[in-house]
C-alpha cells in the first residue's frame, strides 16, 4: 500500500458475500481511471474498494464527456457511477454550479448530496447543495448567495430557482437523471423540458435507472448527443433477494405479520402499504403490539419525514411502515427483510420494493402478503419480471438473508441533519441531548442503558412533534 493510503482511515471491511450482480467486473480498480488523489482518498474511506459492474462501464465513458443512458439493478452502485465521474470534473476555483442532479423524492435528494459529500470530502472546497419542496424558499436564495458547485434537487424546487434566476445554470456542463423512468414519466416531463432551457448547448447528460419505459427513448433521442448505451439487466430482480408469498385474507394480514416478526431474524425492516391511512394505521397497529415502529408517507410535514429518515436510517427503530415514497435509491445496509404489506399494482413498483433489500449485492428477505383479490397481479409480475415468488415455507432458511456477523453491516457514516435547511430540523434533532444510537440489531453493541436512553429521547420528541409514539422494543427474533 503507497504511503498516502496508509494514512487514510479506512472502515472495517465489510466481509459479507456479494453475488454475481456486483462481483462480475473485469478486474478494473479505481485508481485504473486516473482519478485525483483527493478523490480516491474520499472514495476509499467511503468503503469502496472495487468497482461495481455499472461503474466500471460508466466512470470511463462519463470521464471522456460522452452522455449516457444507464441501466443497471436496483443497489448495484449506480450514484457513484455518476458521481466519481461528475466529481472528478469539478473545478472547485470555479464560483459557479457545474452540476446538477435530479431526483424524484426529498429524501433521495438529501442521501444523494450527503454521497457527494462523502465521496468528495478532500476535495478542497468543494459546496454541495441539496434543494426540495417543502422546504423554506428564502433558505436556498441565502444558500445560493455562495458559491455553490453541486445541486441535488428536485425538478419543481430547481425549475422555480431557475425561473427566478437565482440559481444560474448557464455554465453548468453536467445534467444527471438519477431514477430518470420516474423523471420522465407524465408527473415530470414538462418540467424536465422547461429547466433543460436553461442549460447550455453543450452539456453532458446522463440518465441512471433500473428501468426505462418509452417516454425515456423519446426524450433521449430529442435531447442526447449520439449516448452511449449501458445495460446491465440480463435478468430484473437481485440474485441475493429470496422471494416468498403468503396468501392471507385481508382480516388476517396483522396475524401473519406477527407471526412473521416472531419467526424472522430481522435486523431492520421496510413494511410496504399502498395508501397514506393504511400506513399509519399499520404503524399504529404494530406500536399497540410493542414493536419498534416508525411511519413514512408523503403526506407527513417535510421536517417530520426528515427526522424519520435520519432516525430509521441510525438505527432507532427495527421496521419501517411506508408508502412508495421509500421506494426510489433509497439505501440502507441494515436492511434485510422487505415486507408487502399490500401488494403493488405493477411489476415495476414490485421490483424498487423488494430492491430495498439485498443492497449492493447482499443477501436479502422479500415477503408478500397476497390477498384473493391480488392472485392475477402476482402471476402477472412473475411474467413480467420472469422471476419466481414461492409460497413461504414453515421455516426460512436464515442463510438467505441473516449473516453470520451482523456488526460487519456497515452503519451510517454520515449526519443527514447537516444537508437539511430547515432550521427547525435542526433544533429537533439538537433537542435530545443524546448521540448515542440505538442499535436495531439484537444486544449486539451498546449497553442497555444507552439504548433505553435513546428509544426514550425519541419516543418524547415524537409525541411532542404528533407523530406516533415509538414504544419499547418487545420482540427478540
Amino acid at each position: 500500500m503507497s504511503d498516502w493510503k496508509s494514512e487514510l482511515n479506512i472502515p472495517q471491511k465489510d466481509t459479507r458475500a456479494l453475488t454475481k450482480d456486483v462481483t462480475a467486473t473485469k478486474g478494473t480498480d479505481f485508481e485504473d481511471f486516473y482519478l485525483r488523489r483527493e478523490l480516491l482518498m474520499g472514495i476509499f474511506e467511503a468503503g469502496f474498494e472495487k468497482p461495481s459492474p455499472v461503474q466500471e462501464e460508466a466512470i470511463p465513458i462519463a470521464l471522456m464527456g460522452r452522455d449516457i443512458i444507464a441501466r443497471a439493478k436496483n443497489g448495484t452502485g449506480k450514484t457513484a457511477a455518476f458521481i466519481i465521474p461528475m466529481l472528478e470534473k469539478i473545478d472547485t476555483s470555479v464560483d459557479s454550479i457545474q452540476a446538477l442532479i435530479l431526483v424524484p423524492t426529498r429524501e433521495l435528494a438529501l442521501q444523494t448530496a450527503n454521497v457527494c459529500k462523502t465521496l468528495g470530502k478532500h476535495i478542497n472546497g468543494l459546496k454541495v447543495m441539496s434543494s426540495f419542496g417543502g422546504t423554506s424558499l428564502k433558505d436556498d436564495i441565502m444558500r445560493l448567495n455562495d458559491p455553490i458547485h453541486v445541486i441535488v434537487a428536485t425538478p419543481g424546487r430547481v425549475l422555480d430557482l431557475a425561473s427566478r434566476n437565482i440559481a444560474d445554470f448557464s455554465k453548468c456542463p453536467f445534467f444527471i437523471m438519477d431514477e430518470a423512468d420516474k423523471l420522465l414519466s407524465r408527473e415530470f416531463t414538462k418540467t424536465i423540458e422547461d429547466l433543460l432551457v436553461f442549460f447550455p448547448k453543450d452539456r453532458q447528460i446522463m440518465l441512471f435507472s433500473a428501468t426505462f419505459p418509452l417516454a425515456v427513448k423519446s426524450f433521449m433521442d430529442k435531447h442526447l448527443t449520439k449516448p452511449y448505451e449501458i445495460n446491465l439487466m440480463d435478468e430484473l430482480t437481485l440474485e441475493g433477494i429470496s422471494q416468498f408469498y403468503a396468501f392471507v385474507e385481508e382480516k388476517e394480514k396483522l396475524h401473519c405479520l406477527n407471526t412473521l416478526f416472531s419467526k424472522l431474524q430481522i435486523n431492520q425492516c421496510i413494511i410496504f402499504c399502498n395508501s397514506a391511512n393504511r400506513v399509519e394505521l399499520l404503524a399504529r397497529k404494530l406500536t399497540e403490539l410493542g414493536f419498534s415502529t416508525f411511519y413514512l408517507h408523503a403526506k407527513m410535514p417535510q421536517q417530520d419525514r426528515n427526522r424519520v429518515f435520519h432516525d430509521f436510517r441510525n438505527g432507532n427503530a427495527r421496521n419501517l411502515v411506508c408508502s412508495d415514497l421509500f421506494t426510489r435509491g433509497i439505501d440502507i445496509q441494515a436492511v434485510n427483510v422487505v415486507i408487502n404489506f399490500d401488494f403493488p399494482k405493477t411489476a415495476e413498483t414490485y421490483l424498487h420494493r423488494i430492491g430495498r433489500s439485498g443492497r449492493f449485492g447482499h443477501r436479502g428477505l422479500a415477503i408478500d402478503l397476497i390477498s384473493w383479490s391480488d392472485r392475477f397481479n402476482l402471476y402477472k409480475i412473475e411474467q413480467e419480471l420472469a422471476t419466481e415468488i414461492r409460497p413461504i415455507p414453515p421455516q426460512i432458511d436464515k442463510s438467505l438473508y441473516v449473516y453470520d456477523n451482523p456488526d460487519a453491516i456497515p452503519r451510517p457514516k454520515f449526519d443527514l441533519e447537516s444537508s437539511t435547511p430547515n432550521s427547525f430540523t435542526r433544533n429537533t434533532y439538537r433537542s435530545r441531548g443524546n448521540d448515542e444510537q440505538a442499535n436495531p440489531r439484537n444486544n449486539q453493541s451498546g449497553s442497555n442503558t444507552e439504548r433505553d436512553k435513546t428509544a426514550q429521547n425519541s419516543r418524547n420528541t415524537y409525541r411532542a412533534q404528533g407523530l406516533q409514539p415509538i414504544s419499547q422494543q418487545v420482540f427478540r427474533p
